[in-house]
Protein backbone atom coordinates (compact mmCIF):
# COMPACT_ATOMS: atom_id res chain seq x y z
CA UNK A 1 0.00 0.00 0.00
CA UNK A 2 1.46 3.19 -1.08
CA UNK A 3 2.26 5.51 1.61
CA UNK A 4 2.09 9.29 1.83
CA UNK A 5 5.50 11.53 1.11
CA UNK A 6 5.13 15.05 2.66
CA UNK A 7 7.84 17.21 0.98
CA UNK A 8 8.37 20.73 2.20
CA UNK A 9 10.47 23.50 0.51
CA UNK A 10 11.41 26.80 2.16
CA UNK A 11 12.32 29.45 -0.37
CA UNK A 12 14.59 31.72 0.96
CA UNK A 13 16.39 34.43 -0.36
CA UNK A 14 19.74 32.58 -0.13
CA UNK A 15 18.86 28.94 0.05
CA UNK A 16 16.35 26.58 -0.90
CA UNK A 17 15.84 24.15 1.63
CA UNK A 18 13.95 20.63 1.11
CA UNK A 19 12.66 17.82 3.25
CA UNK A 20 10.58 14.72 3.33
CA UNK A 21 8.69 13.57 6.35
CA UNK A 22 6.61 10.35 6.68
CA UNK A 23 3.27 10.11 7.59
CA UNK A 24 4.18 10.73 11.31
CA UNK A 25 6.26 13.50 10.59
CA UNK A 26 9.86 11.73 10.60
CA UNK A 27 13.02 12.91 8.59
CA UNK A 28 13.18 10.64 5.63
CA UNK A 29 15.45 12.53 3.57
CA UNK A 30 16.81 16.42 3.72
CA UNK A 31 18.94 18.85 0.56
CA UNK A 32 19.61 22.51 0.12
CA UNK A 33 20.93 24.68 -3.03
CA UNK A 34 21.55 28.13 -3.22
CA UNK A 35 18.52 30.28 -5.04
CA UNK A 36 19.05 31.76 -8.36
CA UNK A 37 18.76 35.73 -7.41
CA UNK A 38 16.66 37.53 -9.12
CA UNK A 39 16.07 34.45 -11.98
CA UNK A 40 12.96 33.72 -11.66
CA UNK A 41 12.87 30.54 -13.85
CA UNK A 42 16.35 29.32 -12.84
CA UNK A 43 14.38 29.41 -9.41
CA UNK A 44 11.49 27.09 -10.72
CA UNK A 45 14.07 24.78 -11.41
CA UNK A 46 16.17 24.85 -8.51
CA UNK A 47 13.10 23.93 -6.87
CA UNK A 48 11.80 21.10 -9.34
CA UNK A 49 15.12 19.56 -9.18
CA UNK A 50 15.22 19.48 -5.20
CA UNK A 51 11.38 17.65 -5.16
CA UNK A 52 12.82 15.19 -8.36
CA UNK A 53 15.44 13.55 -5.56
CA UNK A 54 12.40 12.65 -3.49
CA UNK A 55 9.79 11.42 -5.26
CA UNK A 56 12.28 8.62 -6.82
CA UNK A 57 11.01 6.34 -4.10
CA UNK A 58 9.10 3.73 -4.48
CA UNK A 59 5.54 3.20 -2.45
CA UNK A 60 5.54 6.75 -1.22
CA UNK A 61 2.60 9.43 -2.79
CA UNK A 62 4.43 13.15 -2.87
CA UNK A 63 2.35 15.99 -1.32
CA UNK A 64 4.43 18.86 -1.96
CA UNK A 65 4.33 21.79 0.08
CA UNK A 66 6.16 24.89 -0.16
CA UNK A 67 7.08 27.80 1.61
CA UNK A 68 7.11 31.57 -0.12
CA UNK A 69 8.43 35.29 0.97
CA UNK A 70 5.34 37.06 0.47
CA UNK A 71 2.65 35.51 -0.20
CA UNK A 72 0.01 34.54 -3.11
CA UNK A 73 -2.89 37.36 -3.81
CA UNK A 74 -6.48 35.56 -3.43
CA UNK A 75 -7.62 38.23 -6.32
CA UNK A 76 -4.79 37.09 -8.78
CA UNK A 77 -3.04 34.26 -7.44
CA UNK A 78 0.04 35.92 -8.33
CA UNK A 79 3.10 36.54 -5.51
CA UNK A 80 2.81 40.17 -3.45
CA UNK A 81 4.71 41.31 -0.78
CA UNK A 82 8.13 39.07 -1.46
CA UNK A 83 11.32 40.78 -0.28
CA UNK A 84 12.81 38.14 -3.17
CA UNK A 85 11.34 40.78 -5.48
CA UNK A 86 11.75 38.80 -8.44
CA UNK A 87 8.78 37.07 -7.64
CA UNK A 88 6.33 39.43 -7.38
CA UNK A 89 3.86 39.35 -9.46
CA UNK A 90 4.55 35.85 -11.06
CA UNK A 91 2.22 32.84 -11.17
CA UNK A 92 4.56 31.02 -8.84
CA UNK A 93 1.89 27.96 -8.21
CA UNK A 94 0.52 27.68 -11.58
CA UNK A 95 4.19 27.85 -13.13
CA UNK A 96 5.23 25.21 -10.19
CA UNK A 97 2.27 22.97 -10.70
CA UNK A 98 3.32 23.26 -14.78
CA UNK A 99 6.76 22.58 -14.09
CA UNK A 100 6.26 19.99 -11.60
CA UNK A 101 3.23 17.66 -12.85
CA UNK A 102 1.27 18.00 -9.85
CA UNK A 103 -0.82 20.13 -7.33
CA UNK A 104 1.19 22.09 -4.77
CA UNK A 105 0.38 24.18 -2.05
CA UNK A 106 2.21 27.18 -0.97
CA UNK A 107 1.96 29.59 1.49
CA UNK A 108 4.29 32.72 3.66
CA UNK A 109 7.17 31.09 4.78
CA UNK A 110 6.36 32.93 8.33
CA UNK A 111 2.86 31.12 7.80
CA UNK A 112 5.07 27.48 7.59
CA UNK A 113 7.24 27.98 10.64
CA UNK A 114 4.24 28.76 12.40
CA UNK A 115 2.13 25.59 11.76
CA UNK A 116 5.36 23.64 12.25
CA UNK A 117 5.86 25.17 15.64
CA UNK A 118 1.88 24.38 16.27
CA UNK A 119 2.08 20.63 15.14
CA UNK A 120 4.83 19.14 16.96
CA UNK A 121 7.02 22.18 17.88
CA UNK A 122 7.36 24.92 21.05
CA UNK A 123 3.78 25.44 20.02
CA UNK A 124 2.03 22.48 20.36
CA UNK A 125 -0.66 21.66 23.09
CA UNK A 126 -1.40 25.81 22.79
CA UNK A 127 -4.68 26.34 20.97
CA UNK A 128 -3.64 30.00 19.33
CA UNK A 129 0.37 30.72 18.91
CA UNK A 130 1.65 33.66 16.93
CA UNK A 131 5.45 32.68 14.82
CA UNK A 132 7.73 35.05 14.37
CA UNK A 133 10.37 35.42 11.85
CA UNK A 134 13.70 37.64 12.56
CA UNK A 135 16.28 37.49 10.33
CA UNK A 136 17.07 39.02 6.72
CA UNK A 137 13.55 40.28 7.27
CA UNK A 138 10.53 40.28 9.10
CA UNK A 139 7.23 38.21 9.37
CA UNK A 140 4.69 36.79 11.85
CA UNK A 141 2.33 33.41 10.99
CA UNK A 142 -0.80 33.53 12.97
CA UNK A 143 -2.39 29.56 13.78
CA UNK A 144 -5.37 28.41 15.38
CA UNK A 145 -6.15 24.95 15.93
CA UNK A 146 -2.98 24.08 13.73
CA UNK A 147 -4.99 25.85 10.92
CA UNK A 148 -3.23 29.01 9.31
CA UNK A 149 -5.05 31.84 9.25
CA UNK A 150 -4.81 33.52 5.87
CA UNK A 151 -7.67 36.02 5.46
CA UNK A 152 -9.33 37.40 2.66
CA UNK A 153 -5.96 39.73 1.15
CA UNK A 154 -3.78 36.26 2.33
CA UNK A 155 -1.50 38.87 4.50
CA UNK A 156 -2.70 37.27 7.86
CA UNK A 157 0.14 37.76 10.59
CA UNK A 158 1.90 40.00 8.36
CA UNK A 159 3.11 42.39 10.91
CA UNK A 160 6.38 43.48 9.66
CA UNK A 161 4.98 46.33 7.56
CA UNK A 162 2.97 47.62 10.32
CA UNK A 163 4.88 51.04 12.17
CA UNK A 164 6.33 50.32 15.30
CA UNK A 165 3.63 51.19 18.05
CA UNK A 166 4.92 53.80 20.76
CA UNK A 167 7.69 55.36 19.18
CA UNK A 168 10.24 57.70 20.92
CA UNK A 169 10.61 60.88 19.53
CA UNK A 170 13.89 59.85 17.53
CA UNK A 171 12.13 57.06 16.13
CA UNK A 172 10.02 58.75 14.62
CA UNK A 173 8.89 58.60 11.14
CA UNK A 174 12.05 56.11 11.26
CA UNK A 175 14.20 54.57 8.21
CA UNK A 176 12.80 53.87 5.29
CA UNK A 177 11.80 50.26 4.29
CA UNK A 178 12.23 48.31 1.00
CA UNK A 179 8.66 48.12 1.21
CA UNK A 180 8.82 51.86 0.28
CA UNK A 181 7.21 53.07 4.26
CA UNK A 182 8.96 54.51 6.81
CA UNK A 183 9.54 53.04 9.93
CA UNK A 184 8.08 49.13 9.29
CA UNK A 185 9.06 46.81 11.60
CA UNK A 186 11.19 44.92 9.60
CA UNK A 187 13.14 48.16 8.93
CA UNK A 188 13.66 48.26 13.21
CA UNK A 189 13.75 44.29 14.52
CA UNK A 190 15.14 42.24 11.55
CA UNK A 191 19.42 41.62 11.74
CA UNK A 192 19.77 44.03 8.70
CA UNK A 193 17.57 46.49 11.03
CA UNK A 194 19.50 46.10 13.94
CA UNK A 195 22.88 46.57 12.24
CA UNK A 196 21.77 49.49 10.72
CA UNK A 197 20.48 51.24 13.69
CA UNK A 198 24.00 50.16 15.49
CA UNK A 199 25.76 52.21 12.35
CA UNK A 200 23.64 55.21 12.41
CA UNK A 201 24.03 55.18 16.77
CA UNK A 202 27.59 54.52 16.72
CA UNK A 203 29.16 54.81 13.07
CA UNK A 204 30.24 51.10 13.04
CA UNK A 205 29.31 48.61 10.13
CA UNK A 206 28.84 45.24 12.08
CA UNK A 207 26.49 42.51 11.44
CA UNK A 208 23.59 41.38 14.31
CA UNK A 209 25.75 38.21 14.60
CA UNK A 210 28.88 40.62 15.27
CA UNK A 211 26.52 42.92 17.87
CA UNK A 212 25.49 40.07 19.80
CA UNK A 213 28.84 38.47 20.24
CA UNK A 214 30.70 42.27 21.35
CA UNK A 215 27.71 42.75 24.19
CA UNK A 216 28.67 39.13 25.47
CA UNK A 217 32.28 40.05 25.64
CA UNK A 218 31.03 43.38 27.33
CA UNK A 219 31.21 45.81 24.57
CA UNK A 220 28.65 48.89 26.26
CA UNK A 221 28.06 50.21 22.63
CA UNK A 222 26.86 46.83 21.24
CA UNK A 223 24.37 46.02 24.76
CA UNK A 224 22.68 49.36 23.84
CA UNK A 225 22.13 48.34 20.47
CA UNK A 226 20.80 45.19 21.46
CA UNK A 227 18.53 46.82 24.38
CA UNK A 228 17.24 49.61 21.85
CA UNK A 229 16.28 46.02 19.41
CA UNK A 230 14.81 44.50 22.34
CA UNK A 231 12.23 47.32 23.31
CA UNK A 232 11.51 47.35 20.08
CA UNK A 233 10.56 44.08 19.65
CA UNK A 234 8.47 44.06 22.65
CA UNK A 235 6.29 46.81 21.41
CA UNK A 236 5.72 44.96 18.69
CA UNK A 237 4.74 41.76 19.74
CA UNK A 238 2.66 43.58 22.52
CA UNK A 239 0.54 45.22 19.44
CA UNK A 240 -0.06 41.68 18.25
CA UNK A 241 -0.82 40.03 21.59
CA UNK A 242 -3.26 43.24 22.03
CA UNK A 243 -5.15 42.03 18.79
CA UNK A 244 -4.54 38.40 18.39
CA UNK A 245 -4.06 37.43 21.76
CA UNK A 246 -1.86 34.72 21.28
CA UNK A 247 -1.63 31.45 24.14
CA UNK A 248 2.33 30.97 22.64
CA UNK A 249 4.93 33.64 20.78
CA UNK A 250 7.18 31.35 19.21
CA UNK A 251 10.09 33.33 17.47
CA UNK A 252 12.45 32.12 14.38
CA UNK A 253 14.62 33.14 11.89
CA UNK A 254 18.33 33.88 12.65
CA UNK A 255 17.87 36.48 15.62
CA UNK A 256 15.79 33.55 17.46
CA UNK A 257 19.25 32.58 18.53
CA UNK A 258 19.51 35.36 21.00
CA UNK A 259 19.06 34.17 24.47
CA UNK A 260 19.00 37.32 26.17
CA UNK A 261 15.58 38.18 24.23
CA UNK A 262 13.71 35.14 25.97
CA UNK A 263 14.87 36.76 29.01
CA UNK A 264 14.09 40.17 28.30
CA UNK A 265 11.04 40.66 26.00
CA UNK A 266 8.25 39.07 28.75
CA UNK A 267 8.65 41.70 31.36
CA UNK A 268 9.48 44.38 28.48
CA UNK A 269 6.19 43.49 26.49
CA UNK A 270 4.13 43.41 30.02
CA UNK A 271 3.47 47.39 30.32
CA UNK A 272 2.05 47.19 27.02
CA UNK A 273 -0.74 44.80 27.03
CA UNK A 274 -4.41 45.94 27.56
CA UNK A 275 -5.09 43.59 30.71
CA UNK A 276 -4.92 42.79 34.36
CA UNK A 277 -2.85 38.98 32.78
CA UNK A 278 0.29 40.26 31.12
CA UNK A 279 1.86 36.78 31.26
CA UNK A 280 3.35 35.95 27.88
CA UNK A 281 4.86 32.92 27.01
CA UNK A 282 7.82 33.46 24.24
CA UNK A 283 9.58 30.24 23.56
CA UNK A 284 12.35 29.67 20.91
CA UNK A 285 11.81 26.92 18.22
CA UNK A 286 11.80 23.27 18.48
CA UNK A 287 12.81 22.93 15.34
CA UNK A 288 14.83 25.57 14.79
CA UNK A 289 16.52 26.42 11.28
CA UNK A 290 14.55 23.44 9.99
CA UNK A 291 11.06 24.55 11.56
CA UNK A 292 10.07 26.43 7.77
CA UNK A 293 10.61 23.69 5.83
CA UNK A 294 8.99 21.48 8.18
CA UNK A 295 6.04 23.51 8.64
CA UNK A 296 5.69 23.69 4.17
CA UNK A 297 5.86 19.83 4.18
CA UNK A 298 2.47 19.60 7.33
CA UNK A 299 0.58 22.26 4.35
CA UNK A 300 -1.58 19.09 3.52
CA UNK A 301 -2.09 18.62 7.13
CA UNK A 302 -2.07 15.71 9.49
CA UNK A 303 -5.09 13.63 8.31
CA UNK A 304 -5.30 14.98 4.82
CA UNK A 305 -3.56 12.50 2.93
Amino acid sequence: MDQALRIGIDLGGTKIAAIALDANGKTLAQSRTGTPRNDYRATILSIATLIAEFTEHPGYIPYIGIGIPGSLSPATGRVQNANSTWLNGKPLKEDLKHALGRTVKLANDANCFALSEAVDGSGEGARNIFGVIIGTGCGGGLVIDQAIVDGPRGIGGEWGHNPLPWPEPDEYPGPKCWCGRMGCMESWVSGPGMAADHARSFGETLTAEDIASRAEQGCGKARKSLDRHASRLARGLAGIVNIFDPDRIVLGGGLSNMAHLYDQLPGLVTPHIFSDNTHIEICPPRHGSESGVRGAAWLWGRSAV
